[in-house]
């Protein structure tokens, strides 16, 4: 039906044609008529295609507009979890350096207190040594006093007289 249309319209537009010029008068209305019969004609074959066009480029940049829309949110999203990730570390780093602290002063005491035990051990130790030590002089000089006066002549002192070489010398 289209095509008859348009094929009606080409032969009229042929028909209304005038050669009014060349007569002397004004053709005004058949030029309004071919005018609009060319304009239609136009139309006709043109608009489809152009209304199709500027559909399929809003659908297109509504289409941009919507993943545009859908990373904004996506990154909205991802900003979000990235700031709560944020947080929880900070928190974690803030329970780290507690429990750091915590079991440095744990490790600290503990080493402290090992430490006294040591010097308590050492000291006991070193009081032991010096009593072995003081016995073994004691004894030495006692031997040495001893052998001293067995060597010089056992006639002449008696024992109260050992005693108090003895006492005067350990003294």
């Amino acid at each position: 039906m289209s095509r008859i249309l348009v094929l009606l319209l080409m032969i009229s537009t042929y028909a209304l044609a005038s050669e009014a010029a060349h007569e002397g008068g004004t053709d005004i209305v058949q030029r309004t008529v071919n005018f609009l019969l060319f304009a239609g004609l136009i139309w006709y074959l043109v608009a489809e295609p152009v209304k199709n066009f500027f559909a399929g480029r809003s659908q297109a940049i509504a289409d941009e507009l919507k993943k545009v829309q859908a990373k904004l949110d996506e990154s909205v999203t991802l900003k979000k979890e990235a700031l709560a990730k944020i947080s929880e570390a900070e928190k974690f780093a803030e329970e780290l350096a507690t429990n750091a602290k915590k079991e440095n002063k744990i490790l600290n005491d503990s080493i402290m207190q090992q430490c006294e035990a040591e010097l308590e051990t050492l000291v006991k130790q070193h009081a032991a040594k010096k009593e072995f030590e003081q016995r073994n002089i004691v004894r030495e000089v006692v031997e040495t006093i001893v052998a001293e006066t067995l060597d010089q002549s056992s006639d002449i002192f008696d024992r109260e007289a050992m005693a108090n070489v003895i006492l005067k010398k350990v003294a």
